[in-house]
């Protein structure tokens, strides 16, 4: 009788899954080199996930936790701090050089997203990212209408600097306009705030 898998060593796994994806990607990821690195056999890895495709849906979802636990900890969430402060605070702990493979991990995923070759494994981390940021919007008192839209322009205003960034290396003149963006958001949470 096949023995239950350990949600406790499955989350540890999925952990080193997603660190893996960072350092090495995502497009050629291929279970046997996996399980190497990770100094298992693939049946471990198949004890824990049945196959390829849900060994991608847990750590796509792993992954998605993890960023927004980052992102919640970071200081004035709480309503301290203003949206566009958090939103630089952000910038800055994402491109610090220990994270950087993680945002490149998550660009990764949205070209492979973008290009259809990820279809059923988008995670919570793209395709609700303007929820999350809604919510932070909506405690600071932007109406939920309000809050769906900015939210959805910033993200993609702040993907688009970043990828411009990490594709560029221009970080004063991307770093400029985000601070651009960060100073119009905020007028626009003062704006919708008063209604």
């Amino acid at each position: 009788m096949a023995r239950t898998p350990d949600p406790q060593r499955r989350s540890e796994l999925l952990d080193q899954i997603v660190d893996y994806l960072a350092e090495h990607g995502l497009s050629t990821l291929s279970m046997r080199p996996l399980a190497e690195h990770l100094g298992k056999s693939t049946r471990v890895l198949t004890h824990h996930f049945s196959d390829k495709e849900e060994l991608l849906s847990a750590t796509m979802r792993r992954l998605d936790e993890r960023h927004r636990a980052w992102l919640r900890s970071l200081p004035g969430w709480e309503g301290g701090d203003s949206v566009g402060t958090i939103v630089r605070r952000t910038w800055d702990w994402q491109l610090r050089e220990e994270n950087l493979p993680v945002a490149r991990l998550i660009h990764e995923i949205e070209g492979l997203v973008a290009g259809g070759r990820l279809v059923g494994h988008v995670p919570e981390l793209l395709s609700d990212r303007s929820a999350f940021v809604a919510g932070l919007l909506r405690e600071r008192g932007v109406p939920e209408k309000d809050a769906r839209r900015i939210s959805t322009l910033v993200n993609s205003a702040y993907t688009g600097l970043q990828l411009d960034y990490l594709t560029t290396g221009e970080r004063e003149r991307v770093e400029g306009a985000l601070d651009q963006l960060t100073t119009m958001l905020d007028a626009w949470v003062a704006e919708h705030a008063r209604g």
